[in-house]
């Protein structure tokens, strides 16, 4: 297990936070996959491990993840954890939101989040080698409760505290929230179009519903088997 310490936490919301950890130099991953998380739980006297998504982009000197809040034994211990404290990581990372397993050539990439699905799209949008790859990339982000809306204030000014950040990002990051509790339509497959790549994250009906909206266009899905049109992350979602 490689050992982090907690650098910075953010409360969103009642029902969300977010963690910044140190990374220690042999720790690599690729946008959109996820880590093993875990921390010494006082409750179960071991350490206890969660897949958490990675929100910081590939070439960070940190890590950061985003989190739902009393959904489980983890998640109950991290949204207490305090600056200083010490994470532990799995070595190995994995997941099915890549670029590597989107088919090459489309010009928009689409991405679509629920909730806390934003998190590995926080990465992907980052990913230098994704910038460059499509003119266009388009995050649409749902969530029930305006403060729900994690990074909203980066994402609506693309990144200005980011300077080489924003002037890749500028011209291409199409970035659309919606609040559903303040009468904002659900993400629903207006937003697809041909020719598109797309990525989805979030809770298990909305994954289904992608897939539903994007086969029906004709577009095939993409693994580490054979690439496609669209991805989803299969491996876990957010309630």
């Amino acid at each position: 297990m490689i050992k982090v310490n907690v650098t910075n936490i953010v409360h969103w919301s009642d029902r969300t936070f977010s963690i910044k950890t140190t990374r220690d130099e042999s720790f690599r991953f690729e946008s959109g996959e996820f880590a093993m998380i875990g921390m010494m739980s006082d409750k179960y006297k071991k350490n206890v491990i969660r897949a958490y998504s990675v929100v910081s982009p590939p070439w960070a000197e940190n890590l950061e993840f985003l989190s739902i809040k009393n959904v489980g034994p983890l998640t109950n211990e991290l949204s207490n954890v305090k600056v200083g404290d010490e994470l532990v990581l799995l070595p190995k990372t994995t997941g099915t939101l890549r670029n590597a397993f989107l088919t090459p050539g489309g010009k928009r990439l689409l991405l679509l989040a629920t909730g806390t699905g934003l998190a590995p799209f926080m990465s992907t949008i980052r990913d230098l080698d994704i910038i460059e790859s499509f003119d266009t990339i388009e995050l649409v982000h749902s969530a029930r409760h305006r403060d729900d809306l994690a990074y909203n204030k980066e994402l609506t000014s693309i990144f200005e505290e980011e300077p080489d950040i924003h002037e890749l990002l500028k011209d291409k990051l199409i970035y659309t929230p919606l609040v559903t509790g303040e009468g904002d339509q659900r993400i629903d497959n207006r937003f697809i179009q041909p020719g598109d790549r797309v990525m989805a994250c979030g809770n298990m009906q909305f994954n289904y519903d992608v897939v539903e909206w994007c086969k029906d266009l004709g577009m095939t899905e993409g693994s580490n088997r054979d690439t496609g049109e669209f991805v989803i992350e299969k491996a876990f979602v957010d309630q």
